[in-house]
């Protein structure tokens, strides 16, 4: 570090401290040749300090005070991480490793902005030298299967607390993109296939990500549904259609999380690049959804200065992966020319600095940084993302009632999937690195979007603690015959089926490495076969009919091993559902085959995953909401009726079986001139005892019974007839109702 760097580090921790001091009224230790100040006397020198003072006064009275240099300052953030292609150092003060860094400035008390990726817990860049070791939450993908609000909130604020712990003030979290393209590599970061689950479930995780007074923001807007030519692509559809699905998800989440900001997208959306969309930036997301925080690009995301402000852009962010200092030296230029107005530049440092302040970054100032962060808060947070990774597995299949499995058994073979040494995690900039390192180090890519890793908690092992009498052997499955083999001899065969996604990739839909033959292979030899899904999202199962049991366990998170035992065993009842469908070949999807590039055109425009389905009357492998239980659920009672221009439902769930058990009761709704036959009208989570019957009711937000009329900013619900439907999957509707409602408008403001 030079002196200069050394000098400015000092300068930052000691207003740091001060900061701290301050809000616990003691007595500042100043700055060399400053006398010490009191909270009192700090108060009064900089009354923005003042938390009791409402948020955008405390932004007017910090403006009046910053130069132009600094309101620019905030304006660029940069890599965090050395970046030798470009030739690329990180500022000294920035968190080595990690994803971003915004300068602060001391001497208006101004905190940096220390950046993290992502949603899955506190990531470390391929590139730096050292990673940090934290804890892993299951895939984004996995949390919204388990419908589980608090869930979601849960594991939200504990990888948050490893953010703070850890330095960070500005967590990447809260991906909402749908699952328009089965195939897109960052399926496994987002929330699934419905608009209302997607933003529900993230706006949850959001929400107990900025519990530890940090910002979170919700990413990728828009309509980034694919991997395939992301950067330069473009996503053609319908704006009114984009309103109803894609755009709606947002939209939801923002409501539901309140996040500081909003990431803008690297492909463009009919035409502009997504971050200088003047459609989303300003006509969407601040005039119609009146959103006050600010929106800061992908890295290497802004492409423009005057034309991306204009559209509504207040931070470039990760420089250098864009190709020029747009909102740096050719901002400064375009200040000077008048092409940028001091009024603009000012509204974009006072939106950053409402979110810091909003969000707790100034009265709660980051004070520390460790690499290693105590052994006693790792061990808590296993159990998290542990009870996460139960809440989020999937039973898909359970024929004969095969699971759970007993712990008598006498002989178990282990197949395949590494599960000897651990559980399958996504790549790209989302990647936690484990305690203990990788569990299968090697493997091919080792860089970005690398390495491929596996978190080192075993299957395999999680199994024989759960059979302690029983012989348990594992085959690697390289070779189908000797699996078979293996399975013929034993009494259960519990096959571990992978598949490795990550951004910057699209993969196609079947098992790669022969794996289906494996399957095969092995069912042909024991019907008594258990397939468990290690993948980022859907997968065909051409053998299903084939097995007695199906486990989607995702991406399970640090813990995978032994939540994936404790489910198999029965020392937890699986409870999740599919929150995106199973197709039973390619050819049900809108584009059988890979992402297209340069245009990619959504015909189907709202009817995204089952809605599609649906309309084209195609029956999935396995259903949007299809989950099984080791106990029985009876769905009835259903109730509905027009209330506050919207419905109202009400309904009972009962456990009809013999153990404890999670239901989760889905409400759909029809109408007509619809997308599609139905939509998700809204959920409810029971936990029932054997025997026990609860009631729940729940309203279905008027949105979801209208469509979009783009040239008037209003959401229509016609007159006349809707069916109300309740079930335990999309394709398991126990009951319905009719409820016949008024014509109705609501604008594109309104909220719930």
């Amino acid at each position: 570090m030079t002196a200069s760097g050394i000098a400015r580090t000092r300068r930052s921790a000691s207003i740091t401290l001060a900061l701290l001091l301050a809000t616990t009224g003691a007595v500042t230790m100043g700055q060399p040749g400053v006398a010490p100040q009191t909270n009192a006397s700090m108060a009064k020198a900089r009354p923005w300090m003042k938390a009791k003072l409402p948020a955008d006064r405390r932004v007017a009275l910090l403006l009046a005070q910053m130069t132009r240099a600094e309101k620019r300052q905030l304006v660029q953030g940069f890599f965090a991480t050395d970046f030798p292609p470009r030739g690329f150092k990180a500022p000294a003060e920035a968190r080595n490793g990690s994803a971003g860094y915004v300068p602060g400035i001391p001497r208006l008390g101004i905190p940096a902005q220390w950046q993290a990726d992502a949603g899955i817990g506190v990531a470390s860049q391929g590139g730096a030298p050292r990673k940090r070791e934290r804890t892993a939450l299951p895939s984004n993908l996995a949390i919204a299967a388990s419908w589980d609000r608090a869930l979601a909130e849960r594991g939200g604020a504990m990888i948050g607390a490893e953010a703070r712990a850890s330095g960070f003030n500005v967590l990447l979290a809260g991906g909402v993109n749908l699952a328009r393209e089965a195939g897109n590599g960052r399926n496994f970061e987002y929330g699934g296939e419905d608009p209302f689950l997607a933003g529900t479930m993230v706006g949850a995780q959001i929400a107990g990500v900025q519990s530890n007074h940090i910002i979170s923001t919700v990413k990728h807007f828009a309509v980034n549904d694919q991997e395939t030519d992301r950067n330069t692509g473009n996503a053609v559809i319908d704006p009114a259609q984009a309103r109803m699905s894609d755009l709606l998800a947002f939209e939801f989440a923002i409501e539901r999380g309140a996040p500081g900001s909003v990431m803008c997208a690297y492909n463009r959306v009919n035409g502009p690049f997504s971050c200088e969309s003047p459609w989303l930036l300003t006509d969407v997301l601040r005039r119609d959804w009146r959103w006050p925080g600010y929106v800061m690009s992908d890295w290497g995301g802004t492409h423009s200065t005057k034309p991306a402000i204009e559209a509504g852009l207040d931070q470039q962010s990760g420089f250098p992966f864009d190709k020029e200092p747009y909102f740096g030296a050719n901002l400064d230029a375009a200040l000077q020319s008048g092409a940028v107005s001091e009024a603009q530049l000012d509204t974009m440092a006072g939106r950053i600095l409402r979110s810091m302040i909003v969000h707790g970054l100034f009265d709660h100032p980051i004070t520390a940084a460790p690499m290693d962060l105590p052994d006693a808060m790792l061990d808590q947070h296993a159990v998290v993302t542990r009870q996460a990774a139960e809440g989020s597995m999937v039973l898909l299949r359970n024929e004969g009632a095969l699971l759970p499995l007993s712990a008598q058994t006498r002989s178990i073979v282990v197949i395949g999937g590494h599960a000897d040494k651990g559980v399958l995690a996504g790549g790209g900039s989302s990647l936690v690195y484990p305690k203990g390192g990788n569990a299968v180090p090697g493997l091919k890519p080792t860089f970005w979007p690398g390495p491929i890793m596996y978190y080192p908690s075993s299957p395999l092992e999680a199994i024989r603690r759960q059979a302690p009498g029983a012989t348990v052997t594992f085959v690697d499955g390289s070779d189908p015959a000797v699996a078979a083999a293996a399975a013929r001899a034993a009494d259960v065969a519990i096959v571990f089926a992978t598949q490795w996604t990550g951004e910057a990739f699209d993969v196609p839909l079947a098992l790669p490495d022969n794996q289906d033959a494996l399957i095969d292979a092995v069912a042909g030899a024991n019907r008594r076969t258990v397939v468990v899904l290690e993948t980022g999202g859907a997968v065909l199962t051409p053998w299903r009919d084939k097995v007695a049991g199906v486990l989607a366990a995702w991406y399970p998170g640090t813990a995978g091993g032994e939540a994936i035992g404790n489910v198999l065993f029965g020392r937890v009842n699986p409870s999740a559902h599919l929150p995106i469908s199973f197709p039973d070949s390619a050819a049900q999807l809108p584009r059988p085959g890979m992402p297209a590039k340069d245009t990619f055109t959504y015909t189907e425009g709202a009817a995204v995953g089952y809605k599609w389905l649906d309309k084209q009357q195609q029956r999935p492998a396995f259903a949007f909401g299809h989950g099984l239980s080791y106990t029985r659920f009876d769905y009835g009672g259903l109730r509905a009726a027009a209330q506050d221009q919207t419905i109202r439902a009400t309904f009972t769930v009962r456990n009809t079986g013999k153990v404890t058990g999670t239901a989760v009761a889905q409400v759909y709704v029809a109408g007509s001139g619809w997308e599609a036959p139905k939509r998700l009208g809204n959920f409810a989570t029971l936990r029932l005892a054997p025997g026990e019957a609860r009631s729940a009711t729940v309203t279905i937000d008027p949105r979801l019974l209208a469509t979009f009329d783009e040239s008037a900013r209003q959401w229509r619900i016609a007159a006349g007839p809707y069916r109300v439907m309740l079930g335990g999957a999309s394709d398991a509707i126990a009951q319905e109702v009719t409820v016949a409602l008024a014509q109705r408008t609501l604008p594109a403001t309104w909220r719930h």
